[in-house]
């Protein structure tokens, strides 16, 4: 059975999108060369944050790409996958089609 979980307040739950295994002139990248990648899928949203007693909304949706800091977040297992437990105000922005 999946595990459902909601994020509080201006939180967002992502999955960390794969990186390529070789680099664009074909060299393939070893797995201990390889960093964690700072591009991640959101996959659940939280309802925003309280400002002077209003509900402000947060800027991302569930789906969209993000690219977020390096070393932001908190990583948590769900369903044996890894997941990233990040603040709005660790994403650096929005990955556009």
């Amino acid at each position: 059975m999946a595990s459902k979980i909601r994020p509080l307040q201006d939180r967002v739950i992502v999955k960390r999108v794969a990186e390529e295994e070789k680099t664009k002139g074909g060299i393939i990248i070893p797995d201990t060369a390889k960093e964690k990648p700072i591009e991640a899928e959101v996959i659940a949203v939280g309802p925003g944050k309280r400002e002077d007693g209003k509900l402000v909304a947060l800027s991302v949706k569930e789906g969209d790409r993000i690219l977020f800091g390096k070393y932001a977040g908190t990583e948590v297992k769900l369903d044996g996958a890894e997941h990233l437990i990040l603040r709005e105000d660790d994403i650096l922005g929005i990955i556009e089609n």
